[in-house]
This record gives C-alpha cells, sequence and structure tokens, in this order.
C-alpha cells in the first residue's frame, strides 16, 4: 500500500487490542502455571507442554504463517484468527481431557501466528511514514500489556470463580474483538493478495527470505533478544532482596514498555530503526555489567528492561522500515515470530545450564554475550545490505 498522509489511529488501537488477546493465549497459562495441577492432577512434568504448545507451532511454520498470510489476506487473517482463538478457549473451558487440551493449545498456535504475522502488516500500511514507529511500538507492547492485564484482572478471576473462568472469559474477549474488527475493517483498503503458495513449493520459499539481509534481519536480532527477556524475568528473581522482589518483577515489564513507547519512539523518528536496536543491545549489556558487579541490584534490574525495550520497539519499527512491499512484510514477520517463539523456548533451558555450570558468573556471561551478538548480527546484516545494494 501507499504511505498514508494520516494515521488511522482508532483502527491501529483495535489492532492491537486483538494483539493484547493473542498474547494472552500464552499469559492465560503462564499466570495459573502454579495451579494447572487442580486441573490435570496425573499431568505430571508433561504440564509445561501446555505452555510451549504454542510456541511449537510458530517455531516450525513461523515462515509458513507469512506466505499463507499474504495470500488469504491480511484482513481476513487476523480475524478468522481471532475467531479460531475463541473456539480453542471455549472448548477448553468445558475442561477438555489433558491430551485434548494439549491438542487444542496446538491449534491455538495456529490462531496466534495468523494474528501476529497479520496484525504488525496491517498496522504498517494504516500508519503515516511519520508515525509509523510509534504504531510499531505501540505494537510491540502486547506482551507486557497483556500480562500485566491478567495478572490485574485474570487472577482475581480465577480466585472468585475458577481457574476455567479464565478461559471462558478469554473465549468472550477474542469473540468480541472478531466481531469488532471483522465491522471495523470491512471498508478499509488492505494491502493487495499475494499469490497461493503451492504446498511443494514451501521449502524453497524459506531460503531466499533467510537469504535477505532486509526481511530476516527484525528476526535475527529478535532471536537474541528473546533468548533473553523471559529468561532474565524466570532466573533472575532469586539474587533480587525478597523484600522488593515483587516490586522490581511488577517494574521490569512496565519500564520496557515506558522505554519502548517514550524514549524509542523520540530515537526513531530521529535515527533508523536498527540502530534503535543496536543501541538497546549494548545498553542491555551495560546493564548485564552493572548486575554482574551488584547482583539483584533493583535498579540494574529495571535498567536492564528499559535497555531491552529499545531492542522491542525498534524491532518491530524495523519491519516496515526495511521492507517497503507489504508481502515482503508479512514474511518478515512471519520470521520474526518463528525467531520469537524459538528464543523463547531454547533461553530459559540455556540460561539456567549456564548457572549449573558457571553460576552467577555463568549467566551474567551468557546474558552479555547474546546482547553483544545481537548487537553484531545486525551490523553484519547491514554490512551485506550495503554491498548488495553498492
Amino acid at each position: 500500500m501507499d504511505d498514508r498522509a494520516i494515521t488511522r489511529w482508532p483502527l491501529v488501537i483495535a489492532i492491537w487490542a486483538a494483539g493484547l488477546g493473542v498474547a494472552a493465549q500464552y499469559g492465560k497459562i503462564s499466570v495459573i502455571f502454579d495451579r494447572m495441577d487442580q486441573l490435570y492432577p496425573d499431568a505430571g512434568a508433561s504440564v509445561s507442554l501446555t505452555v510451549s504448545a504454542v510456541g511449537i507451532v510458530g517455531i516450525i511454520f513461523g515462515l509458513v504463517a507469512g506466505l499463507f498470510v499474504s495470500s488469504i489476506g491480511y484482513r481476513r487473517s487476523l480475524v478468522w484468527a481471532l475467531w479460531l482463538g475463541a473456539a480453542i478457549s471455549a472448548l477448553q473451558a468445558l475442561h477438555l481431557p489433558f491430551g485434548l487440551f494439549l491438542a487444542s493449545r496446538l491449534v491455538e498456535g495456529i490462531s496466534h501466528l495468523g494474528a501476529v504475522v497479520a496484525g504488525p502488516t496491517l498496522i504498517a500500511a494504516l500508519a503515516s511514514r511519520r508515525d509509523r514507529g510509534l504504531a510499531m511500538s505501540l505494537w510491540s507492547t502486547f506482551f507486557g500489556v497483556a500480562f500485566t492485564l491478567l495478572a490485574w484482572f485474570g487472577l482475581p478471576l480465577v480466585a472468585g470463580f475458577g481457574l476455567l473462568s479464565l478461559f471462558a472469559m478469554h473465549a468472550l474477549i477474542m469473540a468480541g474483538l472478531a466481531l469488532w474488527l471483522g465491522f471495523a475493517l470491512r471498508d478499509v483498503p488492505v494491502p493487495a493478495r499475494a499469490e497461493f503458495p503451492a504446498l511443494r513449493s514451501l521449502p524453497g520459499l524459506h531460503l531466499p527470505v533467510y537469504k535477505s539481509p532486509w526481511q530476516v534481519a527484525p528476526a535475527a536480532g529478535w532471536l537474541f533478544y528473546t533468548c533473553c527477556f523471559v529468561s532474565v524475568l524466570t532466573v533472575i528473581p532469586p539474587y533480587i532482596a525478597a523484600d522488593l522482589r515483587a516490586f522490581v518483577l511488577g517494574a521490569m515489564p512496565l519500564a520496557s514498555i515506558a522505554s519502548s513507547m517514550i524514549l524509542g519512539v523520540f530515537l526513531l523518528r530521529h535515527i533508523a530503526a536498527v540502530k534503535v536496536v543496536q543501541l538497546g543491545f549494548l545498553l542491555s549489556g551495560g546493564g548485564v555489567l552493572w548486575l554482574w558487579i551488584q547482583p539483584g541490584d533493583p535498579l540494574a534490574c529495571i535498567a536492564l528492561a528499559a535497555a531491552m525495550g529499545l531492542v522491542q520497539g525498534g524491532s518491530f519499527a524495523a519491519i516496515p522500515h526495511l521492507n517497503l512491499e507489504d508481502a515482503e512484510r508479512a514474511q518478515a514477520s512471519g520470521v520474526l515470530a518463528q525467531a520469537g517463539n524459538l528464543g523463547n523456548t531454547i533461553g530459559t533451558p540455556l540460561m539456567v545450564m549456564a548457572l549449573g555450570l558457571a553460576g552467577f558468573s555463568g549467566l551474567m556471561a551468557t546474558l552479555l554475550l547474546l546482547f553483544l551478538g545481537g548487537c553484531l548480527v545486525h551490523q553484519l546484516l547491514a554490512l551485506k545490505r550495503r554491498q548488495i545494494s553498492a
């Protein structure tokens, strides 16, 4: 689509709200994970699959989703993804047997993937060039905001009405979002649909995208980021003073969101998105050094989260900045979803292994290498883009 003169903010907000709904597909399990044994007392260690099953779909089919969404249609894909998510949550509210519950989580991964590919592509198309950084930074907050809302409102709901009420409420919210967006987007010009890819051609379609330093760049940095963010929130808490731990853990995601929406948006109006990401990685490395010297320091933890917020917003803003065509943006979003699910899956086990082998210093060294690696991979891809363009 051509660049717009005016940003369609009501629609951007509506799509962001859809992002909150699909982020809750992860969050609704995470916030009650310590109580899932009440629903499935015989599941044992397999209960951890209730979280990771959604991500497995993204790891395997992330790029494929980008290809199919661009052919099915971005508006249609987003609305259908919301309806599918509503149906799955409604089924889960019926207290499915554990095997069927895991199967439903896999199907839910399809809903999640369709929305996280279509959503940012539509937002980029609905925003003016000047506002695109702000709009994409807003989209980048959907996970943090959704987890905060679930903690504030979802847990009291569970306390009053039981675990299954959270699934029922999520189903109602997803259905409401589907109705809202189905109505709001009906007359909106959307990116042109691409040709539907033949199944036999899918393996061959991956390589050109992975080889493109424009399409793969946001995802390359995102892999390093997602290896760190969830794992930091998981393995750092024991080092924070017990009386400050709850405050710091609540402040870290908020600091990340605030940094992305305030400092990140300001920087994106003056420098390229990739440079913002690189700055975020370098500042995150500085935060790690601070924590290494003063383990568990509350200010160091919050400063690290704030620095990571620049990576968060800048990475999503880099998708439309580096990719001018809507189909390319969809594919870049698909690869980013793939990288994010992979990073979330391997990050915490990697940190736990580093902690077990070399203690706190091993954990800090691993984080520092990952942040510096994220900065370096962007530098190498920028060099490749210059070489190709020369």
